[in-house]
């Protein structure tokens, strides 16, 4: 439709006719253009973006990838999601529409990431570029699935980055004993490491945890939700997955060292949180435990995959330990098995021993 002037004003407007979701016709005004073509270039795009067509700019459609995306996703998630998108993905390709949007682009964007660095000055990790590179490829196979993008124009490029960190890191035994020394002297600190080593809980998992969760009768924990803090508020989901909804049975020396201290939460709190702090606070005890015993800090939830490690080492086949730590599939947890580099020493002597007379 075209153009019009405003003969008080000088300004351009434009009206024009659509269809939405649900097929009602529509009119829409738009007025304080300060010229005809930029009158017309808005309407073009408005249509555009109205009618799901792939001329609209790459930033329009990111508005109805969140429309369609956002609802079906935890808040937490979501937000990591958005955060990648609107920093890392959108100053590159806003502009550009969709059906322009070439390989080459994409090659570009990758080099762009390949060689940013984050805010301490050190290169993005290669696990971080794999997780931004599938964003971007999410949003293109969003639009071929539902919008009829013809091709995904991520599809024929490398992938950046690489699936898994070139490193895990993990206590033995020991380790964690001589650190769990060190933060006795704090109860609600200590028993949630002790939750968090012996139990293989996500750090989410166990600050969600009220004392009703915990059956001391049976060792049993009842892992049915997760905590997070989201914007500065306390938010209670439900667990990563649907599998990691599980009872964990505890060691009984831990069912134990439980049973004083959860007798000691008052009636009126027996409905709230047992440990009412947050993550922040645990990375705050673990490097003040780790400089008392001389001990290199890990990350909270390399406890999770020291707790693996012990398994393994202990002997148990990878399917118990997944159902253990509410893995999805045994895959999951045979990533940890190169946590025992000597296995393979242990392995070659065994098959000597074998091969001989």
């Amino acid at each position: 439709m075209p153009a019009y002037m405003n003969g008080k004003t000088g300004a351009w407007y434009v009206q024009c006719y659509y269809s939405d979701i649900d097929g009602n016709r529509k009119h829409k005004v738009k007025r304080g253009f300060a010229t005809k073509g930029e009158a017309l270039a808005w309407e073009t795009e408005f249509l555009a973006c109205a009618d799901g067509s792939m001329s609209m700019p790459f930033e329009a459609f990111v508005k109805r990838y969140s429309e369609d995306v956002r609802p079906r996703l935890k808040l937490n998630t979501w937000l990591t999601k958005e955060h990648i998108i609107r920093t890392k993905i959108v100053p590159f390709f806003g502009p550009k529409r969709m059906c322009d949007i070439s390989p080459k682009d994409v090659v570009d964007w990758q080099n762009k990431m390949v060689g940013s660095y984050d805010d301490e000055g050190k290169p993005y990790s290669g696990t971080y570029l794999r997780t931004i590179n599938n964003q971007l490829s999410a949003i293109f196979n969003h639009a071929v699935k539902y919008y009829g993008l013809g091709k995904s124009p991520a599809a024929p490029t490398i992938k950046i980055g690489e699936r898994q960190g070139s490193e895990m890191k993990f206590w033995t035994k020991e380790q964690y004993l001589a650190f769990s020394e060190e933060v006795m002297d704090k109860p609600a600190s200590f028993y949630a490491f002790e939750i968090l080593y012996w139990c293989g809980l996500r750090v989410g998992e166990l600050l969600a945890l009220e004392p009703n969760d915990i059956d001391l009768g049976k060792c049993l924990i009842h892992v049915t939700k997760s905590y997070q803090r989201i914007r500065r508020r306390d938010v209670i989901t439900s667990p990563k997955t649907p599998k990691s909804k599980r009872d964990v049975v505890m060691p009984e020396f831990l069912a134990d060292e439980l049973a004083d201290f959860l007798g000691s939460i008052p009636e009126e709190r027996r409905a709230c949180r047992i440990f009412c702090f947050t993550k922040s606070y645990l990375h705050h005890e673990m490097k003040r435990g780790c400089a008392a015993c001389g001990l290199e800090p890990i990350r909270i939830h390399d406890l999770r995959h020291s707790h693996v490690s012990l398994l393994i080492e202990m002997g148990f086949s990878p399917l118990a330990i997944a159902d253990r730590l509410g893995h999805e599939t045994y895959e999951m947890t045979l990533r940890y098995a190169h946590l025992f580099p000597s296995k393979q020493s242990d392995m070659a002597a065994a098959l000597d021993q074998r091969r001989r007379p």
